[in-house]
């Protein structure tokens, strides 16, 4: 599981997703030496197993590898609403790229929507699948003509768009897109149950299996992991941020976004409907039917990853918030996720870079991964078969011609992460004596930082700061008691162990001499 779970007491609510806490673990082997398939799909979530799963349907052989445990990740900490509606940027696709490709974006994502729905109805799968209509709603009156501007241009896209005044929401409102037809779903119960019919007949699913590297060979792929390697045709890297990232540069194309959710009970029914506003600060609502009446779900106060050390405090303002709209009983969960923006706010699906036919990526899905994600597996099938796909121009990761190089100075950095260093013995005292159990910081002492972790016992424990992944320094994340990088967006464990790619390096340890 990606997120440290357990109570803080001065926060509301379980510290774990809704999805995670009414759904089965699940227990597939680890990769054990060396192995060979069609396909090696990286990265266990909803465009993952999506792409492994049509594969396999069309006859190929592949492994699934999960650095953990499938769908925890992002895919087990999203809001899980399945719509073709994110917010308002169909007139932005419009103006930027031209209604051709603004119409594959709209026509990927509403198939997406339309894919989950028959592999509900066909695998008859237990999910909560529910159709809804999904609302983007303007907070003030200067919003107004944005929202309807959104309407219009969807509509000409052949989108199920429509402007409307009511918005069954509590407070005032200055009218809406909505998009009919939508749905919402329990994203693990469908994609375990999709997962389930992965192993057998040369096909495999791998927990537990860190990948480490691609190595592209005349013909075909070698994955070299922490348990072994494995050979393929093909390698799909859906790790949410690839872990291969140095052809077409990804490191410079992408940013990562931490948003909140909380689980709450209110005292009123919730109206129908999936919805999100239009201005800033964004939040978003839905309803989850559970045996005890609905959960309501509110999400918000994102911000860019590893750039704010006092997250507790996003949670306790997303309370807040909350309680001003609706008459909240009770916070039963809270859970963060992290998302990753693209430079033009078009997911990437595709080649991962030109000249590297046989690796395909999916990632950039902004906070729309459910039905991006799916819409991102029916893509990366199609190319891999061989098929012409009528909405892959768009999402074509080759868009952008610009290759940064990987700075030379990075390799320098990471190189000499760790060691042991000498620091005046009153100062690192001063410093960790001001850190409470369970809480950690960074600090610089004579030019030099750490990072101090104080653990429940009252043991300090001392660790380079430097992000395996492209040396920045990383920053304490306090709801989450996690080590987060604000570059791309790599997390820590407490301990410096890695919890989310793109690193697939842990902290080094460092060493601190007394003097």
């Amino acid at each position: 599981m990606v997120e440290i779970s357990g109570s803080r007491g001065d926060l509301p609510g379980r510290h774990e997703s809704y999805w995670m806490a009414t759904s089965p673990e699940t227990a597939f082997p680890p990769l054990d030496g060396e192995g060979r398939v069609d396909v090696a799909v990286i990265g266990g979530g909803i465009a993952g197993i999506t792409t492994a799963f049509l594969l396999k349907q069309a006859g190929l052989t592949v492994a699934l590898l999960d650095a953990y445990r499938i769908a925890t990740g992002t895919t087990g900490h999203t809001t899980a609403k399945i719509t073709s509606l994110h917010r308002l940027v169909y007139r932005y696709l419009i103006d930027r790229f031209g209604s051709k490709k603004a119409k594959q974006y709209g026509d990927a994502n509403q198939a997406g929507i339309e894919m989950v729905a028959s592999l509900v109805r066909d695998y008859n799968i237990p999910c909560s699948f529910e159709r809804k209509p999904a609302y983007t709603y303007a907070e003030f009156e200067e919003e107004r003509d944005l929202v309807a501007a959104e309407a219009d241009a969807a509509r000409s896209l052949g989108l199920p768009a429509a402007f409307t005044d009511e918005v069954p929401l509590p407070g005032r409102t200055h009218g809406a897109v909505v998009f009919e037809d939508q749905a919402q779903f329990h994203p693990r119960n469908y994609l375990l149950l999709l997962a389930g019919h992965l192993p057998g007949e040369g096909s495999y699913v791998f927990e537990m299996t860190r990948a480490l590297d691609i190595e592209e060979r005349a013909g075909g792929v070698n994955v070299k992991t922490d348990r072994g390697s494995l050979s393929s045709d093909y390698a799909v890297l859906a790790t949410h941020y690839p872990i291969y990232d140095r052809p077409g540069a990804y490191f410079a194309r992408m940013h990562a976004s931490r948003s909140y959710a909380l689980g709450i009970r209110i005292d009123e029914p919730f109206p129908n409907g999936i919805f999100i506003n239009a201005g800033d600060p964004v939040h978003s609502w839905r309803s989850q039917p559970t045996e005890d009446g609905d959960l309501v779900i509110v999400t918000g106060v994102a911000h860019d990853s590893g750039t704010v050390t006092d997250t507790r405090a996003h949670y306790r303002n997303l309370e807040t918030y909350a309680r001003a709209i609706y008459p909240v009983a009770s916070v039963d969960y809270r859970w963060s996720a992290q998302d990753y923006i693209t430079l033009d706010r078009v997911p990437y699906i595709g080649r991962l870079a030109a000249g590297h036919d046989r690796v395909f990526v999916a990632t950039g899905f902004q906070k729309w991964g459910m039905a991006a994600g799916t819409a991102a597996g029916m893509i990366l099938a199609d190319l891999i078969l061989g098929r012409t796909n009528p909405w892959a121009e768009v999402f074509d990761p080759l868009r952008f011609q610009d290759q940064p190089e990987f700075p030379e100075k990075v390799k320098k950095r990471l190189a000499a992460a760790g060691g042991a260093i000498e620091i005046d013995a009153n100062r690192i005292d001063r410093e960790t004596e001001a850190i409470p159990p369970g809480e950690g910081k960074v600090v610089e002492i004579d030019e030099e930082k750490i990072a101090l972790f104080r653990d429940e016992h009252g043991k300090v424990h001392t660790l380079d700061p430097t992000c395996m992944h492209m040396g920045c320094t990383v920053a304490w994340n306090n709801a989450e008691r996690s080590w987060d990088c604000p570059c791309h967006g790599s997390r820590y464990g407490a301990d410096g162990r890695v919890i989310e790619s793109p690193t697939v390096r842990d902290l080094k340890e460092k060493e601190v001499v007394r003097k």
